[in-house]
């Protein structure tokens, strides 16, 4: 019973959403069900946990909901990452938006509607098919750790089509995101 109170919670609060966004203009959003279907995707897939930055509370870390899923805050600068020791070869920011590895170093994305900065300017198509080969816009740059594209690409068209139609009726944050750093300049 608690589990079908919080997905219609969820369902709720992404029709108080969708109904804002186009009360402020924002392009149209898909229907209740499917909002509620991609919020409850993102939830539960953890999207926020790196793409929400997390700061320091009086309880420990927590997320910063006024940048939720804007990505890496463009105002945060991280230091370079430490050399890999002791079988450690990877590691995060404080922020949880900032990763490196023997990748080099990856900032988590913008997934809010902002046409400069997020995803605004996506189409769906673009969306399923970064999702599925792993590659920005569906074919640029690869998508790196600690991005879980492989087992999210294993979703149906339709539960990709609700996770998308759920991040575009976000508010749209602008946030810019640095781009990737290769290995040889992340250990600098």
């Amino acid at each position: 019973m608690k589990r079908s109170l919080s997905l219609a919670a969820r369902g709720a609060a992404a029709c108080t959403l969708a109904l804002s966004a186009a009360a402020a203009g924002a392009a149209p959003v898909s229907d209740a069900a499917q909002l509620a279907r991609g919020a409850h995707l993102v939830e539960t897939i953890g999207c926020a946990d790196c793409h929400t930055p997390s700061v320091m509370g009086a309880s420990g870390p927590q997320k910063d909901l006024a940048l939720g899923f804007a990505g890496h805050p463009q105002a945060l600068d991280v230091s370079p990452p430490p050399a890999p020791a002791g079988g450690w070869i990877w590691g995060g920011s404080a922020s949880m938006t900032a990763f490196h590895g023997p990748w080099g170093v990856s900032y988590a994305s913008n997934l809010t509607p902002d046409a400069e900065t997020g995803l605004g300017h996506w189409s769906l198509e673009q969306f399923i098919a970064t999702m599925r080969s792993g590659r920005h816009l569906g074919n640029g740059r690869p998508l790196l750790p600690p991005m879980p594209w492989q087992g999210i690409g294993k979703l149906d068209d339709g539960d990709l089509a609700a996770m998308f139609a759920y991040l575009q009726s976000l508010p749209a944050v602008a946030n810019r995101v640095p781009g990737p750093l290769p290995p040889a300049v992340a250990a600098r």
